[in-house]
């Protein structure tokens, strides 16, 4: 059963990560379709969730959240790398592929993006997303993201590199 609820909107609610809920995050990131939107090329075992667990969900600034539905995991998301001093941070998620095209993602971004900027007292939000991820990329911008740059060739995907596009979102911008 995920943790307690941290935040929520009405088809979406972040919740903390426990132990319990590592072996769904294995489970996904081992799978194809998610591998390939973060790159990931090594396989991932239940240590390695563990140590991910330890190191970044318990042992870090950065924040981590489950996101569910209807009571049950769909992904996860976070801010990463808060720097307190610029005020910033970059968002992360990822959507378990048999719950993809339902707008968690989009939603739950948004819920990330609010509570960084309300609470954490951030003034820009980035987030990448390689150029052929064209949900990703529909995420960011339904979120308010802008594309501010390419990284081109940044990326090993596939047997190919390619291009990262880097997107930005203003505190004000999000707000208005």
């Amino acid at each position: 059963m995920p943790g307690p609820v941290f935040t929520a909107a009405e088809d979406v609610e972040l919740r903390t990560i426990e132990r319990e809920d590592l072996g769904f995050a294995q489970r996904a990131l081992n799978d194809p379709d998610i591998r390939r939107g973060l790159a990931m090329s090594d396989p991932v075992t239940m240590d390695d969730e563990e140590a991910f667990y330890e190191n970044a969900v318990v042992g870090s600034d950065d924040v981590h959240l489950l996101i569910c539905a209807d009571d049950g995991p769909v992904g996860v998301g976070g801010l990463n790398d808060l720097n307190a001093t610029h005020g910033t941070a970059e968002l992360g998620y990822w959507i378990a592929p048999e719950y993809h095209g339902n707008g968690y993602a989009t939603t739950a971004a948004r819920l990330l993006v609010d509570y960084g900027f309300r609470e954490r007292r951030l003034h820009k939000v980035c987030a990448n997303a390689f150029a052929f991820n064209e949900a990703s990329r529909r995420v960011l911008e339904k979120v308010g993201f802008e594309r501010e740059g390419v990284h081109r060739e940044q990326a090993f995907v596939d047997g190919k590199h390619v291009d990262v596009y880097r997107y930005g979102l203003l505190r004000d911008d999000f707000e208005a």
